[in-house]
Parts: structure tokens; sequence; C-alpha cells
């Protein structure tokens, strides 16, 4: 048996902390002393620690059953870091390994070396690997993200049901079971399908308390989106979309608007989802795009914003997602985008799903948009998901709490849903009660005559939306309650059934209403769109603002068109910036050109503003992702690898003009980059000064057919356009 003293000695040794948290040390004691654990513990709680200290102080190997390929090789670089004499301590197992790294595997796994094997469930499955773990001794297993196990998980993984038999095949051992999030369904589910009713149940509370919540209308969200993060700059993020697609696309939107962001889905290859995850850790970039569908597995503390694009299928997949915020105890914004378009959209993906499962999704999907749509504390919704009461009235924490909504005594509507229930032989769903009451005469409304009902149309001055929302409150306020086993049929408690007999007063909010938004296919990607320029702006600031720019590269010894060029010069005449961050919105600006040049730019705007009474436009403008800018990512990103041209030309299947232009296109729009290693390895150093200076002394503006035709005698076009990107990013950018 482990004592205290050696527990809390490597607790320091390994992890380098000097107290448990919550409920660990009992957790890791049972675990030492041979029982079954089942952990339910949210996102940030510290779960990982419940399963790899004990395998480190236990004989033999614990092996960590969990999907997540990512997280697993972030945890064994995490614990090989602790131990680093060792490096065979921990190690995965999975279909990202060579034949050569399996191997390796194997031998330390028969020295005995390895404390720690995180094994994905399908690798369990393989004859092979059942039987090498028949060689070795093992301390116990771990099953994370156990709500994998159940239908009614928000993450159903069918060979999870499979884990107990592998594991009665393989040698008895303990076992424990870890989620962040889980119903009381999903629970019994768990627990029932690994066979360990008589583990013991450790729950912390799944109050987040350093979260905020928040809802948004979808609309303009790509800018709502950019506006936000630019309010947070330098701070890690995360966003979620639905598609594959979506996510490429917000990721480029993000990078051409100056967000370091990358993408990350299960469509990349391997190598490129890791690099992107190891920059995104190493905070190489901001912000990481993802799928909801992919789990991310990224064991980052210091998230500080999560934001979902579209709206996920399940509470239990926005709590997750979210819980990735401020995992370290700090600020964590967790922002979502809603319209009832999405959920339809969701809806369209179950056709063709067997009907049980389709059934299992719809009443999934009708929590959320509950969920979206409600006035109420979301904090206390939440909470009250996971069978866990909020006895605030108010959180302070939340959009709802911070702008609440007026509160009516709802002591008739309650009363009128009981009514409803009680008379009525069978049970039905939530949505169906509602519509009797609305009087809104539905197929299903139909089919069982309740368009025949006294009670039928008795709330008809409301729709069914204003009715579904009472019975939600009704829920959470436990007058009301769902049999998950039965798709959620609504009946009264015995507490409602009171309150029937003798209503009292019951405040509740009404529910929010929310755009339908729009299809993704209505989205305008055609070009790049709302970028400003191309006349059209104010003519007299614009002569002012050419006169400035002449005095300034006279002052400096620079060609004007050095400073800004024209078309950055007509966008401040439509959107009139007045600081160094909005000049950088213009066309042809970038970090750089807007710190060397700007200020008097910004200077002579806001007082022409002030003088004149301008009222400028309320938004900033957004660069979008035109079809020619589909590859800008990928080479922006080559360059700082510092990758021959030729090879991201082949990459792209470009021959190097093509490439060239590309570059010529991205370097126009105020972004800067380096390819003095490319210069440096393929020009001689008098050819590239001589061309510089041609550039910086006299050449008349940043036109290439100019260049060409004062040069091209003397030098290669290669030469000319290679100098002419290096200059106007050094000097113009």
């Amino acid at each position: 048996m482990v004592d205290d003293a050696t527990l809390h000695a490597k607790l320091k040794t390994f992890f380098g902390y000097d107290a448990f948290k919550s409920d660990q040390e009992r957790i890791i004691r049972h675990l030492v002393g041979g029982g079954n654990a089942f952990v339910l513990m949210p996102t940030g709680g510290g779960k990982s620690l419940c399963y790899q200290l004990p395998a480190l102080v236990m004989d033999g190997t614990a092996i960590v059953i969990s999907p997540l390929i990512a997280l697993m090789k972030n945890q064994v670089d995490a614990i090989r870091g602790f131990e680093a004499g060792e490096p065979g301590i921990a190690h995965f197992l999975n279909s990202s390994l060579s034949r050569a790294q399996i191997l390796e595997v194997q031998e330390d796994l028969l020295r005995g070396v390895t404390k720690l094997l995180y094994v994905a469930p399908e690798s369990l499955t393989k004859e092979e690997n059942i039987a090498l773990l028949k060689e070795i001794k093992i301390s116990f297993y771990a099953v994370d993200e156990a709500h994998c196990i159940s239908e009614w998980g928000h993450d159903f993984r069918p060979e999870y049901r499979k884990i107990r038999s592998i594991i009665d095949q393989i040698q008895p051992a303990p076992l424990i079971a870890l989620t962040a999030t889980a119903t009381p369904k999903v629970q019994s589910d768990i627990l029932k399908n690994l066979r360990i009713q008589d583990a013991q149940v450790f729950k912390s509370s799944f109050n987040r308390p350093n979260l905020y919540y928040e809802v948004r209308d979808k609309v303009d969200t790509e800018k709502d989106i950019i506006r936000f993060i630019r309010q947070n700059p330098g701070k890690s993020g995360i966003i979620y979309c639905l598609s594959r697609k979506k996510v490429e696309e917000m990721a480029q939107m993000l990078a051409i608007n100056g967000i370091k962001a990358l993408p990350y889905h299960a469509g990349l290859d391997a190598k490129t989802r890791a690099d992107n995850q190891d920059m995104f850790l190493t905070e190489e970039i901001d912000v990481i795009v993802a799928t909801i569908a992919f789990g991310m597995g990224i064991d980052k503390p210091d998230v500080r914003f999560v934001i979902h694009y579209d709206i996920p299928k399940s509470i239990e997949g926005y709590y997750q997602e979210t819980g990735r915020a401020g995992r370290d105890g700090q600020e964590g914004q967790c922002i979502t985008y809603y319209s009832y378009k999405d959920i339809q959209k969701l809806e369209k993906f179950m056709q063709g799903k067997p009907v049980a499962e389709q059934e299992i999704g719809k009443q999934l999907l009708q929590e959320t948009v509950a969920y979206a749509e409600s006035s109420q504390c979301r904090r206390k919704l939440l909470l009250n998901y996971f069978g866990e009461d909020y006895p605030e009235e108010n959180c302070g924490a939340c959009d709802n709490c911070l702008h609440p909504k007026k509160r009516y005594d709802g002591r008739e509507e309650l009363s009128l849903v009981i009514e409803l229930i009680e008379s009525l032989p069978e049970r039905f769903k939530l949505e169906h009660l509602a519509a009797v009451l609305a009087g809104d005469t539905n197929a299903m409304v139909k089919s069982y005559k309740h368009d025949e009902l006294p009670l039928f149309g008795a709330g008809k001055d409301h729709p069914a939306r204003f009715w579904e929302a009472v019975m939600h409150q009704g829920l959470i306020l436990h007058y009301l309650e769902k049999d998950i086993e039965n798709y959620g049929l609504i009946s009264a408690t015995d507490k409602g059934l009171e309150f029937y007999l003798d209503p009292h007063e019951v405040m509740l909010v009404e529910d929010r209403t929310f755009s339908e938004g729009v299809d993704d296919e209505d989205d305008d990607d055609s070009g790049p769109a709302g970028v400003a320029g191309g006349g059209g702006g104010d003519q007299i600031l614009l002569a002012m603002l050419k006169d400035l720019r002449r005095d300034v590269a006279k002052k400096l010894h620079l060609q004007p068109w050095i400073i800004f060029g024209d078309p950055a010069l007509e966008d401040m005449t439509i959107l009139y910036p007045l600081s160094l961050e909005e000049l950088k919105k213009c066309q042809g600006v970038g970090e750089g050109k807007a710190q060397k040049f700007g200020g008097p730019f910004v200077d002579l705007i806001a007082k022409y503003v002030e003088e004149n009474e301008i009222e400028r436009p309320d938004d900033f403008v957004v660069k979008s992702v035109g079809s020619e800018s589909n590859n800008k990512v990928y080479i922006i990103q080559s360059i700082d690898r510092k990758m021959d041209l030729e090879d991201i030309a082949s990459a792209k299947g470009m021959d190097m003009s093509a490439l060239l232009s590309e570059i010529e296109r991205i370097v126009s729009t105020g972004t800067r980059i380096n390819i003095n290693y490319y210069i440096e390895q393929e020009l001689d150093p008098d050819v590239v000064d001589e061309i510089y200076t041609w550039f910086k002394e006299e050449a008349t503006s940043d036109s290439l057919q100019e260049a060409l035709e004062a040069l091209q005698g003397d030098y290669e076009e290669l030469e000319i356009r290679l100098v002419r990107i290096k200059f106007l990013c050094e000097v113009a950018n």
C-alpha cells in the first residue's frame, strides 16, 4: 500500500504540485487500494492526474483507453518530460505509429519500464495487441472519455461497447472510468456496460465559475468574430465549425485579416494536423479552427475563448467544448452563434440513420435549442442538464444574467401545462404538448385527435415556442420531469401536482428570439467582397492625403508610393480611420507600415472628421477569401518554414511565374513576408543591391511593368521580381 508521504512526494516530483485538487486524493487512494472507480469531473478539474499518478506508483503498466490520438501524444510527451531519464515510461499505441515504433513500444512493455500505455479502442481489439497485453502485468485499466460508451452521449463510439469483453480476455485488474460530461442516463449506461456497478462514484460539481457563457444571433458572424479576436489580442482561442469546408474558409479568412490561425480537422494529413496543433500549443499561432465532430484533445490550460460558429448537436458536446476554455481557472469566454437554420441542417444530417438513433438525436437537439433560446441563467440551465442544482438567481457571468429579460408571474401558464399533462391518458413530448396548447393542427396532433381536446388551443394567445419555454422552466424548477429512457416524455412531479392544487407565484422569463439565419450555400464567397477601394471616397480628403504623402516622402527621401499606395489612400477616404489599429484595416496597410508612417495620416483624418462633422461608417471592413487567394495560407506558412520556392510551386501545381504572381498579390495587400533566405541562395549580392537601389531612388510607383521595362535589359525577370518583393516587404510594407 502506498502511504501518504509517498503519494505527496510523487505528486511534487512528477507534477510539481504541493497539494491535490478536489477529490483527486480520494480517487487515487481508492484506485491504488484495488477498487473500481467512476469519476465525473469537468474539463480542467484534473481528471488525467487521477490515473497518471497511480500508474507511476503502482506495480505494472496502466492501460489508458482513449479515442483522442492528439491527447495521447500530448500526455505521453508530458509524462516523459517529468521522468526525463527513461523515455519508455509512457507510450501510446494507435494507427499513427510505424512498424518500427510499434516494435519499440512492445520491447519497453516486455522489459517492464512502461508505466502508462495509451491505447485507442480500435487498437485494443487487435489480436496481436491482446496477446501482447496478456504477457505483462497490468496495474489497472482507465477508460477515458467514458461517455463514448452511451448512445445518449454526445460522442457515441460503437467500439467502446466492446471494451469490457476485451478486458476480460486480457486479465483482471481494477477499472477507472472517467468523463467530463455525463447526464444521469449516460452515467447509468457507462456503469452497466463496463459492469462496474460496484464502483465508487466520485462526482465533482459541473460548475465552471470562471467561464462566461453567451449566445449571439448569427448575423454578420465573420465580422463579429474578427472584431472579438481583435479586442482580445494575443489570447489563445478555439473556433468550432460544423464542416471541414467551413473550418478551412474560416482559417483562411482570419489569416488574411491579420489573425494567426490554422485549421484542424480529420481531413488533414496526420503531419499537418500535428504541426498545426504544436504551433497552437507553442503559441506560434493564436487561434485553432476545428470541426465540432473531431475531438481536439488539446490539453492547453490558457485557452481564453471558445467560439462556436455553428451550435453543437447536444448540450454535452457544448459543455465539453466550452470546457476547453480557462482550464487554469482564469478568464474563459464562451461565445456561441445560433440560428434555427443550423438546427434544421443538423436534423437533415440524421436522415437515413436508424429510427431510434434519429429519435435520440432529435431530443438532444431540442435540448440545445432550449438552451440557446432561453432567457434563464445559462449556468443554471447547464448544471440542471447534468442533474445538479445551481442555487443562485444570478450567476453574474452569462449574457442572460448580465442583461436579464422581463420576468412575469407564470402561475396560470404552468397550471395550464400541468392540467393538460394530467388530462391525457398517455405521456407526450414537450413539443407535442406545446402544439396542443397553442392550437397547432400538425399531423401528430391530428393523429391522436388532440385537436378535439377541451384544452386544445387553450393557450392560443401565445405560439408553441412560448409554451415550450414555460415547460423548460418547469423542468428546472422540478414541477415537471422528463423520462429520458422514453425519448423525453413529460410528466408532473409531486411538487408540480401540489402547485397545481394550490398555485402560488412562479416568476418565469420569456425566451429570446433569433433571426432565421442563412444557409452556408448562400454565403457570398465569390471574391474579395467588402474590401473597399477603387474610388467612391471623399475626394477632398484624398487630395489632402496625397499632399501629406508627398511631404512625408520628401522628408524621408523616399518615393511617395512607398509611403502608401493610392488604393490605401482611397480606403482611408471611405473608412476614416482614427487610430493605427483602424488604419491597418485599409487595403495595402500592414502592421509595419501603419506603425512607420501612419501617425500623421491618422491625425489629419481625425481633424478633418471633426471639422467637417463626418459620420463615420459603423463598422470596419473584413477582407474576404477570394478564390484566387486559396493558396495564400499555405504559401505564407511554407515561406515561414524557409521552403525553396520551387518546392512550394511544385506542391501547388504552379510554375515559378504563377507562384511569384501569387506572392506579389499577397504582398500587395500589406502582408509582410521574408524571402531573403531564398534570394541569398539564388542571386548575386551586387545584383540585389543594384535592383533594390533602383526601386528606392528611381521608381515612380510599385508597378511591375514599369520595373521590367526599365531593368529587363540588364537583369533577368526572375531577379527583378524577387528583389521587388523584398523591397516592398522591407520598405513599403
